[in-house]
């Protein structure tokens, strides 16, 4: 595969991923953790943290998104960006062994936080690497 094709796959690859967290982190911001089909009574601190979080999610969408343009030349953003995810995904893991399995689609997040995006870190890293030479 040429460097140009592999750097066009990862970018639409990157800009797929990058709807999970824009329409989740959108989504928990908008409407908090009522959307998760929980019982209508949701502590105001809880709503407060889950916005909260919502928000970085939000937030660490947009940031991956601009690095779709040049993204073998962002490496640094790309790392630290996926880094956090992994972050999430291992606290994710933590209620796993805590309290138990999660819904579906709790546990489709867990599999993007800790396959998916750390495998497009290092696909990343290949690209630029490609790019460089």
């Amino acid at each position: 595969m040429s460097a140009r094709l592999e750097l066009r796959l990862l970018q639409a690859v990157v800009a797929i991923a990058c709807c999970v967290p824009l329409l989740i982190g959108g989504e928990g911001v908008l409407h908090g953790p009522a959307f998760l089909g929980h019982p209508p009574v949701i502590p105001r601190d809880l709503d407060s943290h889950f916005r909260y979080v919502s928000g970085i999610f939000l937030g660490v969408g947009i940031a991956f998104a601009t690095c779709i343009p040049d993204v073998a030349d962002k490496g640094p953003r790309f790392r630290l960006l996926g880094a956090l995810i992994v972050a999430g995904g291992l606290s994710r893991l933590v209620s796993l062994a805590s309290v138990g399995a999660p819904s579906v689609g709790h546990r489709f997040g867990l599999a993007m936080e800790l396959g998916v995006v750390p495998l497009l870190m290092l696909w990343q890293a290949r690209v630029a690497r490609r790019q460089a030479r």
